[in-house]
């Protein structure tokens, strides 16, 4: 197509569709134009067509257009930049292959790492060294290109050049890769992407920092591949940016009409609030209505508070789910992911901490030495990361998640980069028991390979259990046939697009304040459960438990789109306390709350007075044997004593070194 026509369809479209925009960015100073394809393509198929085909060509060509149009003073680097291409210029990262070099393409991912936004040479002007002429010449490659020649006929030196001045623009390499819901069961594809000139603005940084989704168009070029000085025949590609817009909206930026917000402010006020809320959360999976509500408490989260002294109290709440098989804990923590932006899951067998935190990489080829890598919890940020198979996720990556979980940080100091990363995001976590199913009166460190003090992080822990019931089978049965048989069965109450938007509203708007009267009541709950503790007896709650009942709350009165906790939050929040402290911190023994059961502490309260009882009789039988006490007779008297399996506690006794053998069947005390 010749130029000159191209140049003058140009400004025919440009003068019909978007003179008055032209005049508003000239006015305002901005430096590009966003142009919708589509219309375009209705003002003329053929020049539509030759720009998805010719890119490099032709975008210069509608840049001069617009300076042909009187709308005023346009600036050197102004851009037209397109978007709303047509879907077969969507192209999945893993398809791209060599037909699309130079072509425009759009490709859809998520912000794997990204460099700093740095300077790059635009234009080099070189002086010659024999005639003194200057010449200019545009850089389109990595490396600076000297002159070939000079300009002037009368010289045509090819060696001597000396660079004079240069033009700069800021520039950012950043990596792409596939999102997470495109690559069920396969390595998601990367690709390097070029950000310039306005697009690297702080605006569109923030847009293109590491965890956020995004859509780009722009044109495929490849790269010569340089090995030790050498040119390789292999290419390496990446994608030179002329639109971006962010997929996956946070919170601040999901738009809520005036419309919206009237029905929002409509179901806050609604009796049955809470009811639909839960029953929209996976409805297709019958019953489980206290574990969902909880989730549901997750979602609206409440703020993190920071104290006088610049303590940092964090505001999300932290969900484990030990369950059976085909239990539905993992169909659970996906779709509760997905009601929320930037929700991430992940599975714990292919878990590293690298990969649900943060790295340091090394990459000169592109972003140049040290770069900052995000993982999951990064990603995540202010949202929910769900991590399933939580206890094969081995113990050296588990260490990294105890920071984020308590602190909402993540702390790095690799090479030459010392960062500290936000990940205020809520974990839900789920996993299977060893011994295949949960049994309640196993303590939990017995089921489930995870340290105590991860399991402390965890606010509410809940067990998912296959009980074998005659009536709530045939309920389940009738559910799941229905759900097939009839479509609307298990459409959720409430729109997945709207509840988006409901927690949106309730995450920015409200922020609840706990009552003189609440938090008595909330004070008293602890208290009276921390005051059944003796000498004895269990401790019931600690401190970890009484945050998490003010968070609870507080996250109940966000659901009422209420800035003040009310009486029926605490009673929420008690209630899901109990439920949780019965299935895991619940001793059959003695019939009392035992935190250290509940935390998969080392050792619970009637192991320590099962050890006492021990410690007692070791002494009275070192009147009659001395230091060395025959085992059995220490078996003996404890068994006299109610002391049920000794020989495990014995055992215990010796593992932490409290007792000793100094030969087989014999005890001796340290």
């Amino acid at each position: 197509m010749d130029n000159v026509d191209l140049l003058d369809k140009f400004v025919d479209f440009l003068n019909e569709f978007y003179k008055d925009e032209l005049v508003k960015v000239a006015n305002e100073g901005k430096k590009s134009l966003n142009v919708d394809f589509s219309l375009l393509e209705k003002f003329d198929v053929s020049i539509a067509d030759y720009l998805l085909e010719n890119p490099i060509e032709t975008l210069p060509i509608i840049q001069k257009a617009a300076r042909q149009i009187d709308v005023g003073y346009l600036d050197e680097n102004f851009r037209v930049r397109f978007f709303n291409l047509p879907e077969n210029r969507n192209i999945r990262i893993r398809n791209i292959r060599a037909e699309h070099i130079g072509k425009m393409i759009v490709i859809d991912g998520i912000v794997k790492r990204a460099s700093e936004v740095r300077p790059e040479v635009s234009e080099a002007i070189f002086q010659c060294l024999e005639c003194g002429s200057n010449l200019t010449i545009i850089q389109t490659e990595r490396i600076i290109r000297s002159p070939a020649e000079c300009e002037n006929p009368a010289c045509r030196n090819r060696k001597a050049f000396k660079l004079v001045d240069q033009k700069l623009y800021d520039a950012r390499w950043v990596t792409v890769e596939e999102p997470y819901e495109v690559v069920t069961g396969e390595k998601p594809s990367t690709l390097m992407i070029y950000f310039k000139e306005d697009l690297t603005s702080p605006k569109m940084q923030n847009k293109t920092d590491p965890g956020n989704r995004i859509k780009v168009t722009g044109v495929l070029k490849e790269l010569p591949r340089r090995l030790r000085g050498t040119r390789s025949r292999q290419m390496e590609i990446y994608l030179d940016a002329n639109y971006v817009e962010s997929v996956e909206t946070v919170w601040e930026e999901l738009e809520i009409t005036p419309e919206d917000e009237q029905k929002i402010i409509e179901l806050s006020k609604d009796p049955e609030l809470f009811t639909k809320l839960i029953a929209s959360i996976a409805p297709t999976m019958y019953g489980m209505e206290d574990i969902k509500e909880a989730i549901l408490l997750q979602l609206f989260g409440t703020d993190p508070k920071i104290l006088k002294d610049r303590t940092k109290i964090r505001g999300n709440i932290n969900i484990l789910l030990i369950g059976d098989p085909a239990s539905g804990k993992s169909q659970l923590m996906q779709l509760a992911t997905k009601l929320i932006p930037r929700g991430r899951y992940v599975s714990g067998s292919g878990v590293t901490a690298a990969g649900i935190t943060a790295t340091v990489v090394r990459d000169e080829e592109f972003l140049g030495g040290w770069v900052l890598e995000a993982g999951a919890l990064v990603m995540a940020n202010k949202s929910i990361c769900a991590i399933d198979e939580f206890s094969k996720v081995s113990p050296q990556d588990r260490v990294a998640l105890q920071e984020a979980m308590s602190m909402e940080t993540i702390s790095i100091a690799k090479a030459s980069i010392v960062a500290t990363l936000p990940a205020q995001t809520a974990v839900l976590a789920g996993g299977n028991p060893k011994l295949g199913r949960f049994d309640p009166y196993i303590p939990i460190k017995e089921q489930i390979d995870i340290d105590d003090v991860l399991l402390s992080r965890f606010d509410l822990k809940f067990a998912l259990r296959d009980i074998p019931n005659p009536e709530i089978d045939e309920k389940v049965a009738d559910h799941i046939l229905k759900i097939r048989q009839y479509e609307e069965i298990g459409k959720p109450l409430i729109d997945p697009e709207f509840m988006r938007k409901y927690i949106a509203y309730a995450r920015t708007h409200i922020h609840p304040v706990m009552t003189e009267t609440v938090g008595k009541m909330l004070k008293e709950f602890y208290l009276n459960m921390r005051a059944r503790a003796g000498e004895e007896a269990p401790i019931a709650i600690t401190l970890r438990q009484y945050e998490s009942l003010l968070r609870l709350a507080e996250a109940s009165a966000r659901v009422r789109l209420s800035n003040v906790v009310e009486e029926e939050d605490a009673q929420r929040a008690i209630k899901l306390m109990k439920i949780s402290l019965r299935q895991f911190g619940f001793e059959p023994e003695t019939g009392m709350f035992d935190i250290d059961r509940a935390e998969g502490a080392p050792t619970t309260a009637v192991q320590r007075s099962r050890i006492r009882i021990i410690l007692d009789a070791l002494e009275e039988l070192e009147k009659t044997f001395g230091k060395e006490i025959p085992s059995d007779e220490i078996v003996r008297l404890v068994k006299d004593q109610g002391v049920d399996a000794p020989d495990e506690i014995i055992k215990k006794m010796q593992q932490e070194g409290i007792i000793f053998s100094p030969r087989p069947g014999i005890i001796s005390k340290v």
